[in-house]
């Protein structure tokens, strides 16, 4: 596993609440510092949890370690590292995610705990929080989408003719495509992302573009990450089930996230419709020039929020920065872990 099982990281096995095996990756804080508590740290799609240990000096959970946090990653049913699966955020919301926070809670001893989560970890943790499913969740840092992703325009002309085109011959898109190409349909995505995608020579970058938006790049700025990190993602990229894409087109359309008909006895069609069944604080976060998730909709989240508990939670945008290099910028441990760090601060 790249990245995360670098000899700090003890790794913990564990069963989501439909008994899929799932992983955790605990760094206790640096002996002599005070303690602070456990913080889950959980990804998006198609990465592994790993994703947040980039090849850099300092990334964010050393940061949080040196801070004196116990920190935690989680390898949720997404998660590259684990046997793909045809999966809905609806069931990360009801399965992992709390099995994830009670497993922490009982080898900690703790009965709280703090969160930070980003693009769909993020929304399917908003999904299981907001409806009450996470009570020991104290604190969420949440990056770039939450209850509400909005994207750029030409994202609904694309998505929607992709879906139709695509539904009927893959199961899954992958990112790695864009190194091995397995078939007919891969083989024409590989040759399509090649003839409109020349921002560089990583094809597993452009690839990764091309599945989750429309922008050169997509998930990151260039600009923002060191020619280490840019080489070393071409690992860190995969699949996600087409069942994942169609939910998040039809989220996209609503306007906000909507449940799929898999869990409609535990989560409400939509997440708006009620007050949040949390006690949590927020701190929404999101780049000004992310090309996944525009800003607009981290905005409209917080208004969400704010409405029920005016000036509690906050919302930044972080200037210069996208979606993931939030977390993987060559000088995110200056310019956004601190604030991530004090975030996490306010009780």
């Amino acid at each position: 596993m790249t990245g995360v099982l670098n000899g700090a990281f003890e790794t913990i096995g564990f069963d989501a609440l439909d008994g899929r095996r799932l992983l955790l990756h605990r760094l206790q804080p640096r002996s002599g510092v005070n303690e602070l508590g456990p913080v889950l740290m959980i990804a998006g799609t198609s990465v592994r949890a790993g994703i947040f240990s980039p090849p850099l000096p300092r990334t964010l959970p050393r940061m949080l370690s040196d801070e004196g946090y116990d920190v935690w990653l989680l390898d949720w049913r997404a998660s590259i590292d684990l046997p793909a699966t045809d999966f809905t955020l609806d069931d990360a919301a009801v399965y992992d995610h709390p099995a994830a926070v009670a497993t922490i809670c009982a080898v900690t001893k703790r009965d709280r705990i703090k969160a930070i989560v980003h693009c769909q970890g993020s929304t399917s943790f908003m999904m299981s929080i907001v409806s009450g499913l996470l009570p020991q969740v104290s604190t969420v840092v949440s990056n770039s989408v939450a209850l509400h992703p909005h994207v750029p325009k030409l994202m609904w002309v694309k998505m929607p003719l992709a879906m139709a085109a695509l539904r009927p011959f893959v199961t899954e898109l992958n990112a790695q495509w864009g190194l091995h190409a397995p078939g007919a349909v891969p083989k024409l995505l590989n040759f399509a992302m090649r003839a409109v995608h020349h921002e560089c020579n990583n094809s597993v970058c452009k690839m990764s573009s091309f599945m989750y938006g429309t922008g050169f790049p997509t998930l990151w700025r260039h600009e923002n990450l060191t020619d280490a990190t840019h080489e070393w993602l071409k690992g860190e990229v995969a699949q996600a089930p087409m069942s994942f894409f169609l939910q998040i087109q039809e989220s996209i359309e609503a306007g906000e996230l909507v449940s799929s008909d898999r869990h409609r006895d535990v989560l409400p069609a939509t997440f708006t419709s009620k007050p949040p069944q949390t006690d949590a604080r927020f701190a929404f976060v999101t780049g000004e020039r992310n090309a996944t998730f525009l800003p607009s909709g981290m905005a409209k989240t917080f208004e969400f929020f704010d409405a029920y508990e005016h000036g509690r939670h906050s919302f930044r945008v972080l200037p210069d920065y996208g979606h993931l290099d939030v977390f993987l910028g060559k000088n995110a441990a200056t310019e956004v872990f601190p604030m991530i760090i004090d975030e996490l601060g306010k009780d």
